[in-house]
């Protein structure tokens, strides 16, 4: 078998966000302050897009993306451009952790309050400008938030009983909604389709789990329906549309939430989600062990996070492949591809490394691909 791979995910890949550009952040803070105009930051953005689609190619990607460029999140930008979810003026105070304590990340909560439906195509204009920005080598890919982060965000209690006296019915319209929106983007000539879902990581961490107890949630059985629901969004996508997840363990300004391997989700995870490739997060302790990949079975991709967003420091290339042969214990080499851990710049604070830090880990990415595969 040929250890070249044609279609997504590729040999050297990456999640998505990178860092904003100092040019980008300033027209943001003018356009927030009423300095210039929607047209102004669109051409910022549009710039600052063109640049890092380049980059990307300079160091040997074949996935492309806009970096999130014209987002404030990775997830709630899309959240909240659902009919029915509604932006709520309190906060949740979310408790994210790092090397040197504790960082506290206030996040509007939201609430559905409507029926769940998908009215413009979301993100159908970035898609389409990055779709005619890439060059013939390379590969669009739209990164969204999976069905689970809706739910995940609030559970029960955020969904109007009023709307929805039955949860079924609000899923039933959360998958349609998806459904959807899989159509339109395909339709716009996506062939490369990320859910980003940090709760199927989440769950991992027993500290999350009692969490999900304690606010009335089915801790033991609740990834398995977030994994029915994103199959259900995917049932009959398009034929030549390639749909990966991302799952991390949270990711803001080089912090994280949750901590555990993979092993209590893994079987339903790499046995039932009807994707063609993971992307897992593996840059340290705090992601467990290579063990749950046993679960994954023939056809599927695994794309290990084993460089590092949260620090510039750049890895060994003697260690990454050393890491991806023990991977290779579990399933097979050919079933192996490589990627940072999560996004640069989840949000549009970013992590704490330089641009030329993002570069050199790019770059190491497709070297380290290019060494071990060919």
């Amino acid at each position: 078998m040929s250890a070249v791979r044609t279609t997504p995910p590729f040999r050297a890949d990456h999640v998505g966000s990178l860092l904003r550009p100092a040019a980008l952040l300033a027209a943001r803070e003018q356009h927030a302050r009423g300095e210039i105009g929607a047209d102004s930051l669109r051409q910022a953005e549009d710039d600052a897009i063109r640049q890092v689609v380049r980059m990307q190619e300079d160091v040997g990607l074949r996935t492309a993306t806009d970096g999130e460029f014209r987002r404030t999140s990775w997830h709630m930008d899309f959240i909240y451009a659902l009919g029915g979810v509604s932006k709520l003026d309190e906060k949740l105070q979310v408790e994210f952790r790092n090397a040197s304590g504790v960082l506290q990340f206030a996040a509007s909560a939201l609430r559905v309050d409507g029926r769940i439906t998908l009215r413009d195509t979301i993100f159908g204009d970035a898609f389409s400008f990055l779709r005619d920005t890439v060059s013939a080598s390379q590969t669009a890919k739209l990164t969204i938030p999976s069905p689970s982060m809706i739910h995940y965000r609030g559970g029960r209690a955020a969904i109007s009983p009023d709307v929805y006296p039955d949860e079924e019915e609000f899923w039933t319209d959360l998958s349609s909604a998806y459904a959807e929106q899989v159509q339109r983007v395909a339709g716009l000539g996506c062939t490369y389709l990320q859910l980003d879902d940090t709760s199927l990581a989440y769950l991992n961490d027993p500290k999350q789990r009692e969490m999900v107890t304690s606010r009335g949630g089915d801790a033991l059985h609740q990834h398995e329906r977030y994994i029915r629901q994103i199959n259900a969004a995917l049932a009959d996508r398009p034929e030549g549309l390639h749909v990966t997840t991302h799952m991390c363990r949270g990711n803001f300004r080089s912090s994280w939430v949750a901590e555990g391997g993979y092993d209590f989700v893994a079987e339903a995870l790499f046995t039932q989600l009807n994707v063609d490739g993971f992307f897992l997060e593996y840059d340290d302790e705090r992601s467990g062990g290579f063990e749950p990949l046993r679960f994954v079975p023939p056809g599927k991709q695994v794309v290990l996070g084993l460089v590092t967003t949260k620090r510039g420091t750049l890895e060994s290339k003697d260690d990454l492949r050393r890491r991806i042969d023990e991977a290779a214990k579990y399933v097979p080499l050919d079933q192996l591809c490589l990627s940072p851990q999560c996004g640069f710049s989840s949000t549009v604070e970013g992590n704490t490394l330089t641009y030329d830090e993002q570069v050199a880990k790019l770059t190491l990415i497709a070297e380290t691909a290019a060494a071990v595969w060919g």
